[in-house]
């Protein structure tokens, strides 16, 4: 598959099998996220892999508790209430039962760490899609994930920041193109 492919295919998934996903696979994913370039050549990515289905439910249980950390931006969009409901929904995985969670984190604060660790995302994404698996990042994961308790469940030390929790498994289907915008171009020169 080529790299256009890749992009113009992935989707983010959120019906999976069972099936699991091999520790090779896994970390070929790591090897492609490590490629990403980073601020300064810092490379400040750190990965945690949960395969664990009782962590994982652990997890979605804690974070939809904190569903008063969604952002500002949900309300803006009028998606909070939507949001709201799903988290309190009691049958609501947030991972959707994918086998895998990988947790991308920047081993220390610094000014770009969001965006290191969200190119490192990317690539592991498309990756994924490339190998035939499918992902999605979960946002509703971060608000716990970045609370002492969160990073004491994924074994972080305080310091480390997660910034990225990307689920992946075998879709159960592969969900349809969403339309795209046309974008807003502005030359300059």
């Amino acid at each position: 598959m080529d790299v256009n492919e890749a992009i113009t295919g992935r989707r983010a998934v959120r019906d999976y099998t069972a099936q699991n996903v091999d520790a090779p696979v896994i970390r070929h994913l790591i090897d492609a996220a490590l490629y990403a370039p980073s601020a300064g050549d810092e490379q400040p990515c750190t990965f945690t892999v949960v395969r664990e289905q009782g962590v994982l439910d652990g997890i979605s249980a804690a974070a939809k508790s904190y569903r008063h950390t969604l952002p500002d931006s949900a309300q803006a969009h009028g998606q909070l209430s939507r949001f709201q409901a799903l988290l309190a929904d009691p049958d609501f995985h947030i991972f959707y039962h994918a086998p895998v969670l990988i947790v991308i984190s920047a081993a220390a604060p610094g000014p770009w760490i969001i965006e290191d660790c969200a190119l490192a995302a990317e690539n592991l994404m498309l990756a994924a899609h490339a190998a035939g698996l499918g992902t999605c990042w979960i946002g509703f994961a971060q608000g716990f994930l970045n609370t002492l308790e969160g990073k004491k469940v994924l074994g972080l030390p305080g310091p480390w920041v997660p910034v990225a929790p990307i689920v992946v498994g075998h879709p159960k289907a592969i969900p349809p193109r969403v339309p795209r915008r046309q974008p807003q171009v502005r030359w300059i020169g």
